[in-house]
């Protein structure tokens, strides 16, 4: 199997972090070549400083780890520290990694990542707000010929938004830089809740990463601990979505997961349904769409797949 050359742009955050663990135990896979940071969860000094965490628990120090935007393209910074802990990382120690970040800042070196490497053969995951992204585009426009596949977490149609009524909360973070990136033509595999909301970290699934004794298990069971305890705090249930993991197992098993073409479009203008995204099957021509949104998952192949990653 070829490996796929991969820039993880995040905002850790829990559910990040367990991605970033499942990424780094899968060097058969995926050549990670950077992670990019961005403000999201948390501010932009402690997404920077979760990542490179994660990069030292895992061993994985020879990874890049670029700071990128500390605010929004347009509007003022959306924490959702009440959902990832004060630190972002739950209840998970944290501690200032020996590793520094690397220089230059994120949106810089997805440029010249894009830029130096054959078109077509750099994917990403991204995971938190898409202002990094929508920064590169930005500054140079032809990375958008350039990039593979572009897998994003965000949005939401059938399920609702988890932020607002409308709006799931990486989109609303940054609504107008998903609206560059959606409108840049970049070619995109979208995870919204209606995909995400179907991967669970059910009761039985938490036991069974907490029965494999690995860092990364050990890590990840402690994540999961502390999404169990937001999840039954601030919605109900016992049972939190994997969001953020879904990107990085669609990339390793994309035949797991149901992709059809739509047309997708992002809410910039209406201060009830910011960052609503408004996501249209009926097309006069699929095969011309640049972007895919998930509609189902196999739950079970997939959370099959993470335990076998976390027992690497």
């Amino acid at each position: 199997m070829t490996k796929t050359s991969l820039i993880i742009d995040c905002d850790p955050g829990v559910d990040d972090a367990v991605a970033l663990f499942l990424a780094f135990a899968s060097p058969e896979d995926l050549d990670i070549l950077a992670v990019t940071t961005v403000a999201g969860n948390v501010e932009a000094r402690l997404t920077a400083r979760n990542a490179r965490i994660i990069r030292q628990l895992a061993g994985r120090e020879d990874v890049p780890v670029h700071v990128g935007a500390a605010t929004p393209l347009v509007r003022p910074p959306i924490i959702a520290s009440h959902f990832h802990g004060e630190s972002g990382l739950g209840d998970l120690p944290v501690f200032e990694p020996d590793a520094p970040c690397a220089e230059g800042e994120a949106a810089d070196a997805i440029v010249s990542i894009v830029m130096s490497r054959p078109a077509g053969s750099v994917a990403m995951a991204v995971t938190g707000p898409m202002t990094n992204l929508a920064l590169a585009i930005q500054r140079e426009p032809a990375i958008v010929g350039r990039l593979g596949t572009v897998v994003v977490m965000g949005g939401a149609r059938r399920e609702g938004g988890n932020i607002t009524a409308s709006a799931e909360y990486n989109i609303y973070a940054d609504p107008h830089a998903a609206d560059v990136v959606f409108r840049s033509g970049v070619k995109t595999v979208v995870l919204g809740l209606d995909a995400t909301h179907q991967v669970r970290a059910t009761p039985a699934r938490v036991a069974a990463v907490k029965a494999i004794d690995t860092p990364a298990a050990r890590a990840v069971a402690q994540l999961f601990d502390f999404a169990v305890w937001t999840e039954q705090t601030h919605v109900g249930g016992d049972s939190p979505p994997q969001h953020d993991p879904c990107t990085i197992l669609y990339l390793l098993a994309p035949q797991h997961f149901t992709a059809v073409p739509v047309d997708l479009q992002v809410e910039t203008g209406s201060p009830l349904t910011m960052g609503h995204t408004a996501v249209e099957f009926r097309l006069p021509d699929p095969e011309s769409a640049t972007c895919r949104w998930v509609t189902q998952v196999d739950h079970e192949a997939v959370f099959a797949l993470l335990l076998r990653i976390l027992a690497r």
